[in-house]
């Protein structure tokens, strides 16, 4: 039996385009856009949508609009609307919108914590506890983002015991699920199974997410990495839009549509309508006046076949 039959045959992909793409964004996307970009997205057979992110509209300008979002979107069944939240202030105001997820976000390494969040991991465990008595009965999903778990662009290797004992601290304060971020696309595929074997063998049950960026071309390989393991949730962005404004040198997220077909390609079901993703990607230039990194759509999926070109003479 060969190592692939035991992998997972499905997965579910996270699409967070709509906040983690747009936060670093050079214009303002207009609210509606938003909303009718969402609610295509909510019509492909992605099963949870990171929206926006009720952050502070100093920070990020771009997603100043993020209740006028959620409350505009067009719900459908089955589709989980998420949000990222920074603060007690930010899980009040995604609760008073009714999202069904929330996400939180903290660093696996002081020195971005202390860049990005203005926080150590210490302190931001603390800040989450706070945030988990907010929304206590709620009945949404809390889910915990760990940056820079492959590696710090400030400090460089994070050590595999670090990333252990915070994952350990979250699920002890009551955190539903983990994402485990690459967020300036240092990590390798080695390093990736190694951290995904180590994680799924203590705590097998736990929802574990993997979020990758491509600054280095390795997106598709540590997600393969991450499957290989037996990991089957991952964050995508459409496009592969994306990048940390606090994390120098990283850039868009591995891209939703480009994952899609390699997972589809080799029979894992993403439960993703491939075209109709693609349809929606190929608005994204027009969208946000730029093109995009992603590969598929325009180079249309590996089963288009081109007519025979006349030889000459």
């Amino acid at each position: 039996m060969s190592q692939l039959s035991t992998c997972p045959l499905r997965i579910e992909i996270n699409e967070v385009a709509p906040r983690d793409g747009l936060q670093i964004e050079a214009r303002f996307v207009p609210t509606q856009d938003k909303i009718r970009w969402i609610d295509a997205l909510s019509t492909t057979g992605l099963k949870r949508i990171e929206a926006t992110s009720f952050t502070s509209p100093k920070a990020i300008p771009n997603l100043r609009d993020a209740a006028d979002v959620v409350t505009g979107i067009q719900r459908q069944d089955g589709v989980d609307i998420t949000v990222l939240v920074p603060n007690v202030k930010g899980a009040e105001r995604a609760l008073a919108c009714n999202v069904d997820e929330i996400n939180l976000v903290m660093s696996a390494s002081d020195s971005h914590g202390l860049a990005n969040l203005r926080m150590t991991p210490e302190q931001s465990l603390e800040q989450f506890a706070a945030i988990l008595n907010v929304t206590k009965g709620s009945g949404v999903f809390i889910n915990a983002s760990l940056s820079t778990t492959f590696g710090c662009p400030f400090e460089g290797e994070v050590p595999e015991a670090r990333v252990l004992e915070l994952v350990e601290k979250l699920i002890v304060l009551g955190i539903q699920g983990v994402t485990l971020c690459d967020t300036t696309g240092m990590a390798n595929p080695a390093q990736v199974k190694r951290l995904c074997d180590a994680v799924l063998e203590r705590w097998p049950e736990m929802p574990f997410t993997l979020h990758f960026h491509n600054t280095r071309g390795m997106g598709l390989a540590n997600a393969l990495a991450a499957w290989q393991a037996g990991i089957t949730r991952f964050d995508a962005a459409l496009g592969g839009l994306g990048g940390c404004p606090f994390a120098p040198g990283a850039t868009g997220n591995v891209c939703t549509e480009d994952l899609v077909h390699m997972f589809e390609a080799m029979g894992v079901d993403t439960g993703v309508d491939l075209d109709a993703l693609l349809t929606v990607a190929a608005t994204l230039p027009k969208l946000i006046g730029h093109d995009v990194p992603g590969q598929v759509v325009k180079a249309g999926k590996s089963t288009r076949r081109y007519p025979m070109l006349k030889a000459h003479g």
